[in-house]
């Protein structure tokens, strides 16, 4: 099936990422989340991206063209039409179940289903419905716009046809798809990537290392563009712990349980830039405050 409508459940930095890459790729969108306010706060996060996009001429329309395939909606009754339904919410597996149940009563019976969770069984979310066979994972990476790589999870119900079509999907949002042949948790990169998180954060309850040293090794090091800490932030902390348990949860590993110092900064509403504390402080526009010495 060639995927011409997406319905996109959840307007954060992924679900926003999600339909600019899609909107900038011919495919019309509907945006959806709980309400107008939250709905509007990622449409203007949306049209910012694509202007940087025009400016630097890596998208061949104009932004008006591009922010014209994107609707938005409080409601499910729009996803009755589309060929393809992505739900990129928080790591919370009930409301993801329940995203999914909803999907089930809306969409026409040759949708296809897909959840971008990063760490949550796709095949408990396929079991919501009434065809798993047609639900995948679409596991997409931030930001969304400039990272290069998607994953496609097979979930134990998933056909071939069905990890096809997701495949097809990636190259035509402009990304290179990435095969999960099992639906182990965190999938495949985060199995690479969530240890050298935790032992980072580790590190720096130790006093091993400060966060600011952390973050400049790995990226003059490794060749990172932005630092551990610095994408932990950008995601979220509480995101990182939801994934974190859900791998947790679902293997009984004890690798995977977070830190306590993050689940602390969690506790304490310290987020990351949308709360203006995370690792690092943030001003009011978003820029990282200068971390004052001696």
């Amino acid at each position: 099936m060639d995927i011409k409508k997406v319905f996109i459940v959840g307007s954060g930095l992924m679900g926003s990422g999600i339909a600019q890459v899609c909107a900038q790729s011919g495919i019309e969108v509907v945006l959806n989340d709980v309400s107008d306010e939250i709905l509007q706060k990622g449409i203007k996060s949306i049209a910012w991206s694509v202007g940087k996009f025009v400016e630097k001429g890596k998208v061949s329309e104009d932004k008006e063209t591009i922010m014209g395939r994107i609707k938005t909606s409080i409601e499910y009754g729009p996803a009755s039409d589309a060929d393809l339904v992505i739900e990129a919410v928080f790591e919370n597996k009930e409301i993801k179940k329940e995203i999914f149940s909803k999907f089930e009563d809306v969409c026409k019976p040759e949708a296809y289903m897909a959840s971008n969770t990063s760490a949550i069984a796709i095949t408990e979310l396929g079991a919501a419905t009434k065809r798993p066979e047609k639900v995948l994972g679409l596991h997409f990476f931030n930001p969304v716009p400039m990272m290069g790589v998607v994953e496609v999870v097979r979930g134990v119900s998933t056909t071939e046809e069905t990890v096809e079509m997701g495949m097809e999907f990636v190259k035509k949002v402009g990304k290179e798809p990435i095969r999960v042949e099992k639906d182990v948790a965190a999938f495949l990169l985060n199995r690479i990537n969530f240890p050298s998180t935790i032992e980072a954060i580790r590190m720096v309850e130790d006093g091993i290392g400060t966060v600011e040293d952390i973050d400049k090794g790995v990226k003059l090091a490794f060749g990172r563009k932005m630092g551990i800490f610095e994408t932990g932030d950008m995601v979220g902390l509480n995101v990182t712990y939801g994934a974190l348990m859900a791998c947790y949860e679902e293997t009984k590993d004890p690798r995977w349980y977070p830190p306590q110092l993050l689940r602390r900064k969690v506790a304490a509403g310290e987020l990351g830039r949308k709360t203006g504390k995370g690792w690092y402080e943030y001003n009011k526009d978003g820029t990282k405050k200068e971390k004052k010495r001696g």
